[in-house]
């Protein structure tokens, strides 16, 4: 508690929020200890000496006229070596901590530091003593996991000569040099806290240039997010968001991941926690929890705890780009983080906005997403860093016109629309290819045009247009059937549906189809549409569709997927068996 804060004196609860009287001094967000339990709450309005706290964990049993500490200080994140492979609550509390020391239910009031203070890192430092250094200057650095080198950086409103930097085995607390400010000495050590409602500062923000390869075929091929961008994965119940966020954890090419589970059901968080140990990481083999951050923060913890973890998620994600990373934040899912935003917004008696959410949602959807960027970060060497966030929103039965898609949609750059009818076809991962969209495609084409083919953006247009042309005929062929539609159009159903099943249908389960690399998308969807302009020659050449239809080599282009990456060349080799057989179509048309 601050010294010289004076207690203040509950006067009303409502749920989680408790309205405190006699909090003269307190600020906006300060974080306060709610009755002589303890509770963590955090200032959200004040009104002369009046505070409304909205408090993070269960308020059941406390009453009026108990007391309020205030601690002075906004409620902020420990950062420093520890933070990888762990898993915690929306406050940043260790929840594998908190089982060992309280048991499987977490107790009101437990307050246990987020980084081990017992646990020694081995430190070596990248500077001298008398080295001059600014806000982000990399000092050091300390192996994390076998996967992390975590770089220790003087912290973004410190400057100064260091005069004394030693190597050795530290906890986070101790002292590892000292610095010498304007303001005088100052002690260094491992850790920083950081207020979680304010961005972390930057020196300047790039445009997203290269993309976040995620091994899913129907993003990387046809709505690709950069690195540094920001996406919205909004679906029905069942639709698969969740697996998908599962999915881009797994593969996607960051080198962090920060996973936050924003009110999901518990089983959904304990899949995560428990696949995740389980599961390699493709580039280095070693378990993917060595570069995981997981944050869970399930449907049955205390409703206002969910703002709490969007924030602690993002500002940890932050501190890891400033170390010159490519990091992935995954929410799963903003809905109930909104949700929360509303049930709060109500007991405060606002005016309430569209369906009862807060007239300030979009404002806060915005700030989440804006944090988001690829980045030059603080310090004097220039590193690059990149923060993609990818959001799932899960509006009420699967409703786009819900306020909390569109107040995302009005800021993040690629739209993935999981349709609940893909789904129910088992067609998975269920993401429409008519209504999605990626507005990186002028960023991103230079950089997959010179790194993977020169044909790639009029593979993906030609693709997009059969898949569209597929759409407009769909209508007749309810109306009169395929057989009333000309060779032309028939092929164009039986190439979109290749298209559909042989090359966007993907199997997460499948240790084979569950990642594909860029260069094995790009030899897929060329074998595809090779064969969809081999046939229309063949059919100009009064080739049958009959026959066209039940060329062998389609079962060979369907199990193209299934081919192990060190086997693309098997793939080219299809083209050679598609103008083999074509030939011979061809050759027994015209006899």
């Amino acid at each position: 508690m601050a010294e010289d804060l004076k207690p203040g004196k509950i006067v009303k609860v409502a749920g989680p929020l408790v309205v405190a009287e006699g909090m003269e001094g307190s600020k906006m967000y300060d974080v306060v200890r709610v009755s002589e339990k303890r509770l963590i709450g955090e200032v959200i309005e004040l009104r002369e000496d009046l505070a409304s706290i909205q408090v993070y964990e269960e308020t059941g049993g406390i009453g009026a006229g108990e007391p309020v500490y205030p601690t002075g200080s906004p409620l902020s994140v420990e950062l420093g070596p520890g933070l990888i492979e762990s898993i915690y609550d929306g406050i940043q509390r260790p929840l594998d901590v908190i089982r060992i020391m309280v048991g499987d239910y977490i107790t009101r009031g437990v307050d246990i530091p987020a980084l081990d203070r017992e646990k020694r890192w081995h430190f070596v430092p990248t500077v001298q003593p008398g080295a001059e250094v600014g806000p982000g200057d990399i000092i050091g650095t300390v192996n994390e996991t076998v996967l992390v080198v975590h770089k220790i950086m003087i912290p973004p409103r410190m400057r100064g000569k260091i005069l004394e930097i030693a190597e050795g085995d530290y906890t986070v607390e101790d002292v590892i040099g000292k610095i010498e400010t304007p303001e005088g000495v100052r002690d260094l050590s491992l850790i920083q806290r950081w207020p979680v409602r304010m961005g972390r500062p930057y020196s300047e923000k790039l445009p997203p240039i290269v993309p976040l390869s995620t091994g899913q075929r129907v993003i990387d091929a046809l709505f690709p997010v950069g690195k540094g961008g920001t996406a919205c994965v909004p679906g029905p119940f069942g639709s698969g968001k969740t697996v998908i966020q599962h999915q881009l954890a797994k593969w996607a090419d960051a080198e962090i991941i920060v996973y936050i589970g924003c009110g999901e059901r518990g089983n959904e968080m304990t899949d995560v926690l428990l696949e995740f140990p389980e599961l390699k990481d493709p580039r280095s083999g070693e378990p993917l929890m060595k570069r995981t951050v997981l944050i869970a923060n399930t449907s049955n913890m205390p409703v206002a705890a969910r703002e709490a973890s969007v924030y602690t998620g993002i500002t940890i994600a932050e501190y890891f780009r400033d170390m010159g990373y490519s990091v992935a934040v995954m929410a799963d899912s903003t809905s109930r983080w909104a949700e929360a935003m509303r049930e709060i917004s109500g007991r405060l008696e606002e005016m309430p906005g569209e369906e009862g959410y807060p007239a300030y949602l979009s404002a806060r959807v915005a700030e989440f997403y804006e944090r988001a960027g690829r980045v030059k970060c603080l310090g004097s060497d220039g590193r690059e860093g990149a923060l993609s966030v990818i959001g799932a929103v899960s509006p009420p039965g699967g409703d786009l016109s819900d306020p909390v898609v569109q107040a995302t949609l009005r800021v993040v750059k690629v739209f993935w629309s999981l349709e609940d009818h893909l789904a129910y076809k088992r067609h998975f991962p269920a993401i429409s290819w008519l209504n999605s969209y990626s507005l990186y495609y002028e960023n991103l084409d230079p950089w997959l045009t010179e790194n993977v083919a020169p044909d790639w953006v009029d593979l993906r247009s030609e693709a997009m247009r059969i898949l569209q042309e597929e759409a407009d005929l769909a209508e007749i062929v309810r109306l009169v059937g395929v057989e009333a539609l000309s060779p032309n159009d028939r092929l164009t159903l039986e190439v979109a549906r290749s298209i559909r099943e042989d090359f966007l249908h993907q199997n997460a389960f499948h240790e084979v189809d569950t990642y594909t690399s860029l260069q094995k998308q790009y030899e897929m969807l060329k074998v595809v549409l090779y064969f969809g302009r081999a046939a229309r020659e063949a059919l100009e050449r009064g080739v049958p569709i009959t026959a066209i239809e039940k060329m062998a080599v389609r079962e060979r282009i369907a199990r193209a997927k299934y081919e192990p990456e060190d086997r693309i060349d098997d793939i080219r080799a299809i083209k050679d068996e598609i103008d083999k057989e074509m030939e011979t179509l061809i050759a027994a048309t015209v006899e």
